[in-house]
């Protein structure tokens, strides 16, 4: 496998695994968050947006030291063989995730708050349980947030490159992404390259804005 071929492919995975994992993460959290009105709220809102404001850089150096061997959160792992997960796969999904929270959060919680309270209360009155009105009334209605989040997750993930860097490296085959290629392109003067690789991910991200906004489209224009 080429260098260019085997980034494609840890990118690709690293951005797949990724949006699974946050639309599993941030749909309790979401739905949490659009119910609660406690000042609590605001200060886990505060807390997944960090990622958001925070330089790529410094979110990168926090979890290379609390993914370090001489992170007390590593201790647990200890028992199990595992000393670090900086420079692994394993530790890409774990920034990749905390650094595309909000991308994955908002969305979402702002397709349940959209929802408003009527259909909750048409639901109770056929007695169903609030489980059932989640999975059966919520989930479905709010379809639109969740694709949201998943195509600005992929997205994002794929873009990444401060955290990446900073717990990955640029290992091949293991840890080295796209963004990272281009920068070892540029750094070798290999213009060319550097340029397809950097146009492929500017067409990419067109045409997830665009998907985007046809999503938007299409949905008002099925509730107006």
């Amino acid at each position: 496998m080429t260098d260019l071929a085997s980034a494609l492919h840890v990118t690709v995975l690293l951005a797949t695994v990724t949006t699974l994992s946050l639309l599993v993460i941030a749909t309790p959290i979401g739905w949490w968050l659009s119910r609660n009105r406690s000042l609590f709220k605001d200060i886990v809102t505060a807390v997944v947006a960090l990622p958001i404001v925070l330089p790529p850089t410094v979110l990168g150096f926090y979890l290379l030291v609390a993914m370090g061997p001489k992170s007390p959160l590593m201790d647990l792992l200890h028992p199990f063989g595992i000393r670090t997960l900086n420079f692994s796969f394993a530790g890409l999904v774990i920034g990749s995730i905390i650094y595309s929270l909000p991308f994955a959060i908002q969305p979402i919680r702002n397709a349940f708050e959209s929802l408003g309270q009527r259909p909750f209360d048409v639901a109770a009155t056929l007695r169903a349980t609030p489980l059932d009105t989640f999975f059966t009334v919520a989930l479905p209605m709010a379809r639109k947030g969740f694709l949201t989040a998943a195509l600005l997750v992929f997205a994002h993930t794929v873009g990444e490159f401060g955290v990446v860097l900073m717990i990955g490296g640029a290992i091949p085959g293991k840890t080295e992404v796209v963004s990272i290629r281009i920068w070892q392109l540029v750094e070798q003067l290999d213009w060319p390259n550097a340029h397809r690789l950097a146009g492929g991910l500017l067409i990419f991200a067109f045409i997830v804005l665009l998907s985007l906004l046809l999503i938007d489209r299409r949905w008002s224009q099925r509730h107006d």
